[in-house]
């Protein structure tokens, strides 16, 4: 865990969280400045800066499983999801994270 790591408190339970979903490895929460009617981060329990930092290819199967399961539950049948890497391109916690948005038209490119 790293100490000044918001997801990482997130996933200890040091910030109270309802989870959507949750396993041994991730845990997916709703967006607390949701873009879309459903906006849910899936994250890994373990504190990973970014995709270019994610090696553990169970924890990569896991967090897609994640993505499906939170879907499956919540009947979403059309959804976005979205994994910022870097400052650059739009990364604004430093530990990875999923995003499924849906609950309204998404158009491409994004806007």
């Amino acid at each position: 865990m790293e100490t000044n790591c918001i997801f990482c408190k997130i996933a200890d339970g040091e910030i109270p969280t309802d989870f959507v979903y949750e396993n041994d490895t991730i845990a997916a929460f709703r967006d607390i400045n949701p873009t879309a009617p459903e906006h849910i981060l899936v994250i890994p329990k373990k504190h990973i800066e970014n995709l270019n930092e994610l090696n553990d290819r169970e924890i990569m199967a896991d967090l897609l499983f994640g993505v499906k399961e939170v879907c499956k539950k919540l009947n979403i049948t059309d959804y976005r999801t979205v994994i910022n890497t870097g400052k650059g391109a739009g990364q604004e916690v430093f530990h990875i994270h999923f995003h499924i948005i849906a609950g309204r038209p998404l158009k491409w490119p994004p806007g």
